[in-house]
């Protein structure tokens, strides 16, 4: 398969785990090589990571949550969020996380990033 294909088949996948089309527009000042950037990490992410068969869609979804709130990332944590929420993932299961996230990652991280949770939990209100 090539780059190309590959990056087009992730893009579909991010389109179904997001609910909509994965958007990741050039910012200004960013050079030309930014776009390989985030065709490369497409790729790995939504092509060779969410296309695994091991875990369900919905586990996967819990952990990419768990592990970009615990690191912080909260522009990611977003995305994940609403591909949990896309992909069946309750609002209760996601407020479990953060209390299980507060005794392993910290009361502040989880804190903080449980915030980001309360944005996207609006979104879909």
């Amino acid at each position: 398969m090539s780059t190309d294909d590959a990056y087009a088949a992730a893009l579909d996948t991010a389109g179904e785990l997001l609910g909509q089309r994965l958007d990741l527009p050039m910012s200004p000042g960013e050079p030309a090589s930014g776009a390989d950037f985030r065709k490369v990490a497409t790729i790995h992410s939504f092509g060779d990571s969410w296309t695994r068969t091991a875990l369900s869609t919905h586990d996967r979804s819990l952990v990419s949550v768990a592990v970009a709130a615990t690191l912080g990332a909260l522009e990611p944590l977003r995305g994940q969020l609403r591909i949990a929420l896309n992909s069946g993932v309750a609002k209760d299961e996601i407020v479990d996380l953060f209390i299980h996230l507060a005794a392993y990652a910290g009361v502040a991280r989880a804190f903080e990033t449980y915030q980001v949770a309360l944005e996207v939990f609006a979104e879909t209100a």
